[in-house]
């Protein structure tokens, strides 16, 4: 039973912010290259909105609750800011500045009929791929 709360929890949670997607405009890669070159800056409020409500959230979860409602506990999970880290968010800022698209707005984008986002994501786990073929010929020399 806790395992069909966790999938519905995730569900309700994903449609909630693949709508909140769509209805903002950012799975549009024209608005969000609109918005990258400076000549429209509606999705600056969708994005500091959003940011706004992840600290609130990320703050205030720990202090009113006990535990989560779908995990058994709050965790911190503390990651370096390293090489590998710049290069990785250089090459997504790069990528999403000359398509417009990112991840999560392609997928949701997808649900609402554009069929051309497609190519996007395929060019994302085709990167992703090698990214973790990369990294993983690393860890053994």
């Amino acid at each position: 039973m806790k395992c069909l709360f966790d999938f519905l929890g995730m569900l309700l949670g994903g449609a909630l912010f693949g709508y909140g997607l769509a209805y903002s405009g950012m799975v549009s890669p024209e608005v969000v290259l609109r918005f990258l070159t400076l000549q429209d800056f509606g999705l600056m409020l969708v994005m500091g909105g959003a940011v706004a409500v992840t600290v609130i959230v990320y703050q205030l979860a720990p202090r009113w609750l006990k535990r989560p409602v779908l995990a058994e506990g709050f965790e911190k999970r503390i990651t370096p800011l390293d090489r590998n880290t710049l290069v990785g968010a250089a090459l997504f800022g790069v990528g999403w500045g000359l398509s417009g698209v990112c991840p999560g707005p392609a997928i949701a984008g997808l649900g609402g009929g554009n069929v051309k986002l497609l190519w996007a994501l395929v060019g994302i786990f085709a990167g992703a791929y090698l990214q973790g073929l990369w990294a993983s010929r690393a860890n053994k020399h």
